[in-house]
Order: structure tokens, then C-alpha cells, then sequence
């Protein structure tokens, strides 16, 4: 298990010649263009990327980067870190520089991978807490951040490594050898003082452990998401005097892809979507009246407000709005009367259901233009929370306006497909194809996978709520999807389960008559149909409801109770939330996460 290695050593021989105890932002990489471009121009670049949507934006700027300079570069995507270590040792041999896109940040790389003492990794991961091991090495792991985003509560370096360790216990046994020719008294006064000072010294180091154990502990308690690595990329293309619109939408679909899956707080999305509108005004300026009409294969983008309705635009106005967990939670769709609010809202608002329920491409023009308005005079009445979002959307020459958030569903619906038949490999491709504006027919079909993949979550959160198996095991609530169950062919992958799990939890507190479920977590599993052996399960772990910081302690839990049962769990997954885990360890490894978090 990979995250059993990432102890950090009380002697590092890797930070002997840092003496002076570095500060966390003298070690982080914030001139992106000198210390990271520069140095990797005349290098063959080994690229692995993580399989989330926010990496391959990521590596789609970078590849176009590198085709640029004529870089020679190698894409890996990476799954696991059993992956990111087979694809290391494939290709360590043909390269000496290292690119992690949002993989391999919380994992002592040197212990884990053992690289030759002339390569370089470069470390791209919006995954949080970074190891301090990465963040502290001198030469052979940089860590790439914007100037500004430094951890604060990193552990300073001299709390956590102690080089001069090792050269105590020499140093003593030394004093205490060569004493044979001095008389009785004299040697045992020099040992009463050697064991003196030696007791100690073993004091100040038992105190030293304790103190480190427990910043560690705190370091590394909750797992979170820093900034969008596709930002960080675009911001790199932006010094380099090569952005473009293109570039500039991938970074927008990174971005939109962490707001939706709720990895960025809405106080730092708010500053980043005022920085990417910077660059939407700048590269997308407002054309004079006199100027010539712009190519019918050119990019605009703008800055608009929209629904977080799934897929409307593709999809009829009441099955967008039945599986969209904010609407559907508010109005608790899956109920008779849910149902009938649903058409009261409808009727206050002059919708016919006739139009409601074909293709919104189908509706009247003037009932699609006044859609947003007529909805937002009735978000009090309803409680219609969290309906409306600043987004982006993009016009490709005539071509209907497209939204980035439909992207993004449609990207990951690809890169998590049910069939078993599609490698992942493939499977990463399509989604990297999906993203491709001139590629429609691709991102057609993950649209229309992403229908299926939202209708089968919804059945199975109402199944969950009329069966009431949503459990309160004391500090979290818990939900099994049965082995057998036809959709579960959707939920054995992490972002899809995270989507399960995020659903049922607010449906469930939307339902439930205990205040105290607000401040539950929720524990899910599903049998994993994709893995070869039988008799395994998914288990993914979010936080509460009223938790809006979206910081998660599970995945530490996890650990810990892995460690205490003996478990058959794999903690191979980036996302430390989910873990594969032994059927048969199941019962004893929710005891013993019911004991830690109690």
C-alpha cells in the first residue's frame, strides 16, 4: 500500500545539506516560466496525469505548450499509485524530467519510487495536504504553486526533520570510550555525567517525537483541493506570450469541473472567476461596428449567470430539473408531493408541461428567454437555494452556445464509463476528445452517457430513501448499495460514487427529521464490478452537509482503521476518500471507524 509509505523519516538524508531550515515558500516553485519552462526545454518530458478532468485540461495546454517548443514529451494517465509506479519504472530509463498533474503530491516520491539521483520530478497537484518530504526537497522534487498560494500550515521544516540526529548517539559513544587508565572515582563520575546527559538528550528527543507525531497528525488529518491545475497551466501560457481562447477555455473547464464537484470554496471560485474574466475580456475584446464579421470558425467566450440545472440545454426542462440534486432535494422530487410541487412551480411560472417535457431546444424562444427570470422570482417561495452560478459559456463560429459546465458532465461521463469492455486508456482519450470544440459528435455522446449516468443515481438515491438505508451508526451515516443492483455498473468509480454519495446525503438531510444529520458525514459503498477479483466494494467518505470549507477527515479515518483491523483495504487512490475494501472486512472496519470518529 502505497500511503503506508509516506511516514516521513526522522532522519531524511535527502535535507542533510539544509541546515538553515528552509521556509515553505523559498521551497515552492512560483516562476513557473524560469524555474520549471526553461529548464525543461531541452529535456525528453515524462507527463503522467491524473484521471480527472481538471489534469487533462491540464495536460492539453501542456502538450500545445511543448508542440510550440518542440518539446518531445510522453502522456501517461494514472489511476492509482500502483499505476503512477509502473508507468514510472517503464519509462524512467528514457528520461530525466518528471511532470505529476495532479497525482503524486501527498506521496514521498524519492521513498516511493526510488528515481536515479539526475532525475527530476516536477509536482502539478491540486490535491492537499502536499508531503512535506516533496515539499522540502532540495534538488529532486519541485513543487509547482502560484505566488501567493503557500500552505501556511505546513510544519516548519526544523519541527519535523532533525539532519543532526544520527551524529547524537556517535558523538556519545565516543565520549564514553578511552577512560581505562583513569582511576575508580574519576570513570564513574565521567559515566554518572555521560548518563546524565544522555538520559537527556533521549528526553528532548522523546519530547521532540511527541510534538512532531502530533503536527504531522493535524498536517495531515483532513484532505482538501487547492487551486485548478488547469489555471495554474493557463496562467503559464499567458507569461509565455501563447495564450489563446482555446487554452483559455480549457482552463475554464478545469475550474467548473472543481466547482461542480464541490473541491473549490465559493470565496477562492470567486476570485478566480474574476481572474478568468480578466482574460475573457482581454482575449475576447468587443468587435468595433464598423469591423469586418469575425471567421465562422472562431472562439468566443463570455461571462454569464445560469442555472446549475444538469444539462438543459440538451436534455427537457423537468427530467434537467429532476436530476439536479439541488432542485431535486428542495422540492424532494422523489415523493408524490415533491412531484406536485414541481408541476405548482411550473404552473406559477406559465411553463405548460407539454413544453416542459420535450427537448428545451424544442421549447418557445420567448419561454427559453425568460426562463432564468421567472425561476429566480420564485427561489423564496420554493427554497430554491444555490439555483443560479457565474459560469462561462463558448460560441464556436454558428454553432449553438455551449456551457462549460455541459463539458464537463459530458467529459467525465467518458473518462467513468459503465463498460467494461473500454480500457482506461481509451477511456481518458474520449474524455480528452470531448473537450475538442471540433469534435461535436464526441461530446454527443457523453452527453448522452451522462443522461443515463444521472438517471441511475437518482433511482438509486430514491431507493435508498424509500427503503430507509441511510443508517445512523452514531458519528457517520452509512449507505450499502446492494451487490446485484443493475446500476451499479455507474457507481464503481470515484468521481461517479462522490456524485452518488453527495445526493443522497442532501436528500437525506432534506428528509430526515434529526437536526443532528447536518453535521453527519456519509459513508457509501457499492460493489466494485470493475475490478477482477469478486467479493470487493467501493467505500467513499464526504463530509457533512453544513461542513462549507469541504475539507474531509475520512480518508485519514480510513487509514487508521485499515491499520487497527488488518483490513484487506487498498488505499491506492489519489483520493484519499475512496478506498477498495474486502467484502468480508467490512463489518469490522465500520466498527473501527465507529470507534475512531466516536
Amino acid at each position: 500500500m502505497f500511503r503506508s509509505q509516506t511516514v516521513v523519516k526522522q532522519t531524511n538524508p535527502r535535507q542533510a545539506e539544509e541546515r538553515l531550515a528552509p521556509k515553505v515558500r523559498d521551497m515552492l516553485v512560483t516562476d513557473l516560466r524560469a524555474e520549471f519552462y526553461n529548464l525543461i526545454k531541452s529535456q525528453r518530458v515524462l507527463v503522467l496525469v491524473h484521471f480527472d478532468l481538471d489534469g487533462i485540461c491540464a495536460s492539453k495546454i501542456l502538450q500545445v505548450l511543448f508542440r510550440t517548443d518542440h518539446i518531445l514529451y510522453t502522456v501517461v494517465p494514472v489511476q492509482t499509485c500502483t499505476q503512477l509506479l509502473e508507468a514510472f519504472q517503464q519509462h524512467a530509463e528514457q528520461v530525466k524530467v518528471v511532470l505529476l498533474v495532479n497525482c503524486g503530491g501527498c506521496v514521498d516520491l524519492v521513498e516511493a519510487l526510488q528515481p536515479p539521483d539526475d532525475l527530476v520530478f516536477f509536482v502539478a497537484d491540486n490535491h492537499r495536504p502536499l508531503h512535506v518530504c516533496n515539499i522540502y526537497s532540495a534538488s529532486q522534487v519541485r513543487v509547482l504553486t502560484q505566488l501567493g498560494e503557500e500552505d501556511e500550515e505546513v510544519p516548519a521544516f526544523e519541527d519535523v526533520f532533525r539532519p543532526d540526529e544520527s551524529e547524537e548517539e556517535n558523538s556519545s559513544d565516543d565520549d564514553g570510550g578511552g577512560g581505562g587508565s583513569d582511576d575508580e572515582e574519576g570513570g564513574r563520575g565521567k559515566r554518572r555525567r555521560f548518563d546524565e546527559d544522555v538520559l537527556e538528550k533521549r528526553r528532548q528527543r522523546r519530547l521532540w517525537e511527541q510534538q512532531r507525531h502530533k503536527l504531522l497528525f493535524d498536517y495531515t488529518q483532513f484532505s482538501f483541493f487547492g487551486r485548478s491545475t488547469a489555471l495554474l497551466m493557463f496562467e503559464l501560457a499567458w507569461k509565455l506570450s501563447k495564450d489563446s481562447n482555446d487554452l483559455l477555455w480549457l482552463a475554464i473547464i478545469g475550474e467548473t469541473e472543481m466547482v461542480l464537484h464541490e473541491r473549490s470554496e465559493p470565496g477562492k471560485h470567486l476570485l478566480t472567476s474574476a481572474s478568468l474574466q480578466t482574460h475573457v475580456s482581454r482575449l475576447n475584446p468587443k468587435p468595433a461596428e464598423d469591423a469586418p464579421r469575425p471567421p465562422s470558425d472562431s472562439l468566443r467566450i463570455t461571462f454569464e449567470k445560469d442555472l446549475t440545472l444538469a444539462l438543459y440545454r440538451h436534455w427537457s426542462l423537468v427530467e434537467s430539473m429532476r436530476h439536479s440534486p439541488h432542485l431535486a432535494t428542495a422540492l424532494r422530487l422523489w415523493t408524490l408531493k415533491g412531484e406536485k410541487r414541481l408541476h405548482e412551480l411550473l404552473a406559477e411560472m406559465g411553463l405548460p408541461l407539454a413544453q416542459c417535457r420535450q427537448l428545451y431546444c424544442g421549447m418557445d424562444v420567448e419561454l427559453r428567454n425568460g426562463l432564468q427570470k421567472m425561476l429566480e422570482g420564485k427561489t423564496d417561495k420554493y427554497g430554491l437555494k444555490n439555483l443560479f452560478f457565474m459560469t462561462f459559456s463558448a460560441t464556436l463560429g454558428f454553432r449553438a452556445r455551449m456551457c462549460a459546465s455541459d463539458y464537463v458532465h459530458a467529459a467525465v461521463s467518458l473518462l467513468e464509463r459503465p463498460d467494461s469492455d473500454e480500457s482506461p486508456t481509451t477511456c481518458f482519450l474520449d474524455a480528452a476528445d470531448a473537450l475538442d470544440l471540433t469534435k461535436p459528435e464526441v461530446l454527443g455522446r457523453g452527453i448522452e452517457l451522462r443522461k443515463q449516468q444521472l438517471e441511475a443515481i437518482y433511482r438509486q438515491v430514491q431507493t435508498f430513501l424509500d427503503m430507509n438505508q441511510v443508517i445512523c451508526a452514531g458519528p457517520f451515516l452509512y449507505a450499502t448499495v446492494v451487490q446485484g443492483t443493475p446500476d451499479a455498473r455507474f457507481f464503481a468509480a470515484p468521481h461517479s460514487l462522490n456524485l452518488l454519495a453527495t445526493f443522497t446525503l442532501r436528500a437525506h438531510v432534506s428528509t430526515s427529521r434529526s437536526r443532528k444529520s447536518r453535521n453527519l458525514p456519509l459513508i457509501l459503498t457499492t460493489p466494485d464490478v470493475k475490478y477482477p477479483e469478486p467479493d470487493h466494494c467501493l467505500v467513499c467518505g464526504i463530509p457533512p452537509v453544513s461542513e462549507e470549507t469541504h475539507k474531509n477527515l475520512l480518508g485519514k479515518a480510513f487509514e487508521q482503521a485499515a491499520e487497527k483491523t488488518n483490513a484487506k483495504a487498498d488505499l491506492d487512490y489519489f483520493d484519499t476518500n475512496v478506498v477498495r475494501l474486502s467484502v468480508e472486512d467490512r463489518s469490522k472496519f465500520f466498527d473501527a471507524l465507529i470507534s475512531l470518529l466516536s
